[in-house]
């Protein structure tokens, strides 16, 4: 009996040894969770055994139990790189239509040749679908998952709709005594000097295109009211209604302040938008490569917010701001991915589109889990389903992107339990041998 009793311990000795070689071994590994060797005694008796003089049977190894603590995390250059700072899990697949998920913590992730998200194995990243717009996900469920992909192609052009400016309309410009001439933009003299500006607006084809305004006050200096003219690319006036290149638009455009300089209540008439209708600008006239303007082309004399408005203060006349929604060809620049795990690419027109949402996966137990090499896991009746959730919410931990989560094994440790593993194994082998020493005395007796 006292040969298994020590070959037990030898052999746990031995198990313990093994999970403290492999915690060293994995040291350097990416999302590595360390093991710890987990044992209990044998005892086995009878109603008939005497229970107080019994020593026992040994032991025998319970589990391999690996421990969930946190990593330490290593900054780096890549935005795919992502570290997990909490509980949860990624969750990969082995291909694009699998359905059989893998989980781990490591994220050193990079782009497929096809420009999917996969890992060290060619495993894909799985993404809950969202807005692209507000990034907001349809849906927190694994089922309905998909591989993440960053278009290669370029954002697609958008034509322009909305033009939104404030400005401040210098209040010591006045009309010249006789009044006004026609408008013409190449005459200095039809319009207030210096009260212009321009943006560039696109078609649907993403062609830039100069939208200039010109302003005049439209009488003396007690009269608040000013014109406002736009030119489609700043070509020579023509007379309003003429559908030739250079008819401007605007006519009959007031902007009324009162006299604090703020515009007039309701600002809905006292800053009327100035519209210009995409039946006149989608002809020969002004487009000749194909394109359109797919609605109205509609200057608004606000901020987007609606929020602010132009002024008419004794003050020069400046910009406050000046932009539009419409977006010529643009090329991926670079990825983003925030603490909840939101996609977002950006191009170099300006637009950033949210693309997915790295789905999140938790377990009741995660011991449970059956590892399944390359540092991942794979469900269990013991680890409980995978819950899917969004990262940074509740018990879910936050995505660290451009940072990878350190193997949690403390090297100075496990040298220690290293000496103690091995101390272990001398004292059983001892007993080993002082067994087969006695047997041997026993079998020598004459």
């Amino acid at each position: 009996m006292s040969f298994n009793i020590a070959l037990s311990g030898l052999a746990a000795a031995q198990k313990d040894l093994d999970t403290t070689a492999n915690n060293i071994a994995n040291v350097n590994t990416t999302g590595f969770k360390e093991s710890r060797a987990e044992f209990a005694d044998v005892y086995a008796g009878s109603i008939f055994s005497p229970g107080r003089t019994k020593v026992g049977d040994g032991v025998t190894t319970s589990q391999v139990a690996q421990q969930f603590s946190q990593g330490a995390l290593k900054f780096t250059q890549n935005s795919l790189d992502m570290a997990i700072t909490g509980d949860g899990f990624f969750a990969l697949t082995a291909d694009l239509a699998s359905r059989d998920m893998t989980f781990t913590r490591s994220g050193a992730f990079k782009l497929s040749k096809d420009n999917f998200i996969v890992d060290n194995n060619g495993n894909f990243l799985q993404g809950y679908p969202v807005d692209p717009a507000t990034g907001s996900a349809s849906s927190v469920s694994l089922s309905t998952t998909k591989p993440i992909q960053i278009p290669s192609t370029a954002g697609a052009p958008r034509s322009t709709n909305n033009v939104y400016m404030t400005m401040n309309l210098n209040s010591t410009m006045t009309a010249p005594a006789g009044g006004w001439p026609a408008f013409n933009p190449t005459d200095k003299a039809t319009y207030n000097n210096g009260a212009t500006t321009s943006t560039t607006v696109y078609d649907s084809l993403g062609e830039p295109h100069v939208l200039s305004f010109y302003f005049r006050r439209t009488a003396t200096a007690t009269d608040n009211d000013w014109e406002v003219f736009a030119v489609f690319d700043d070509n020579t006036a023509a007379p309003p209604g003429n559908a030739t290149n250079g008819a401007y638009f605007g006519t009959g455009t007031l902007l009324r302040f009162d006299a604090n300089g703020l515009p007039e209540s309701p600002t809905s008439t006292s800053m009327p938008d100035l519209v210009i209708p995409s039946a006149a600008l989608n002809t020969t006239a002004y487009l000749t490569n194909g394109a359109q303007f797919t609605s109205n082309l509609t200057v608004n004399f606000s901020n987007s917010a609606g929020t602010n408005f132009p002024t008419q203060y004794a003050s020069k006349f400046e910009v406050g701001s000046l932009n539009q929604d419409g977006t010529t060809v643009g090329r991926l620049t670079s990825i983003d991915i925030d603490a909840s795990g939101k996609v977002m690419a950006s191009y170099s027109n300006g637009d950033q589109t949210f693309l997915s949402q790295v789905s999140m996966v938790k377990f009741a137990n995660p011991q449970g889990l059956t590892q399944a090499g390359n540092t991942s896991w794979k469900q269990s009746l013991r680890s409980g389903e995978a819950l899917a959730g969004e990262a940074n919410t509740g018990t879910l931990g936050a995505i660290n992107s451009s940072a990878l989560e350190s193997s949690n094994v403390n090297l100075t440790n496990e040298l220690v339990d290293l000496i103690a593993a091995q101390r272990n194994f001398q004292a059983n082998s001892r007993a080993l041998e002082v067994n087969s020493s006695l047997q041997q005395t026993v079998l020598q007796i004459r």
